[in-house]
């Protein structure tokens, strides 16, 4: 989780509201700072963090302009956010009116994120997404990667974009009218054996 002094630094120590957070689900010492442009097509920026032990539970990112926001929660604290939510029948997805937050996953793609967005800058929209493969796996998607000119992060996303693209088709083919030898009888992406055992009987 990111540091209330990386926090500080994204704003440049400039702090316009300050208050207790209020919910129990982060303790009794979770304190709530805000950082305000003062523009309404402006940002801001919100930390939630312990007053004693300096821990950061949450941390937020308001882009008004392009009408986005970004949130980072601390990972052991995530469950006991949802359910306190829940239980105060609060939709913790909304930012504010239409839009709604996307939640991030790694610390750096918080951080610039919102340091592009404190700078008035373009920024990726896209989200980063942890992976953590085994060495063997690892090294043969360095090779491959290599092979293509390619870096480990492109060949990557490359892959994963290939499997929601097979995704899409799949859900989007109308197998009613496929007839006895449907196009997709061998797929081009992964099928729980029970259902190519249930899809090749159905050639039969």
């Amino acid at each position: 989780m990111i540091t209330l002094k990386e926090f500080m630094e994204i704003v440049d120590y400039r702090i316009t509201e300050g208050s207790a957070y209020g919910w129990l689900c982060y303790g009794a010492n979770a304190y709530t700072l805000d950082s305000w442009d003062g523009e309404q097509d402006g940002h801001s920026f919100s930390i939630i963090f312990d007053t004693s032990t300096q821990e950061v539970y949450e941390v937020q990112a308001h882009d008004y302009r392009n009408h986005r926001a970004y949130r980072l929660v601390n990972p052991k604290y995530k469950d006991a956010h949802s359910y306190e939510a829940s239980e105060r029948d609060v939709n913790i997805g909304e930012a504010w009116d239409d839009v709604n937050y996307v939640d991030l996953e790694v610390d750096d793609d918080w951080i610039q994120k919102a340091s592009a967005i404190a700078a008035g800058e373009d920024y990726d929209v896209r989200v980063t997404v942890p992976l953590d493969l085994p060495d063997d796996i690892l090294f043969d998607l360095m090779k491959r990667a290599h092979e293509r000119d390619l870096t480990l992060n492109q060949m990557v996303e490359e892959i994963l974009q290939t499997a929601i693209d097979d995704v899409k088709m799949r859900d989007e083919y109308d197998f009613s009218n496929a007839g006895p030898n449907p196009v997709f009888a061998d797929p081009p992406f992964p099928v729980k054996k029970s259902r190519m055992k249930k899809h090749r009987k159905s050639k039969q």
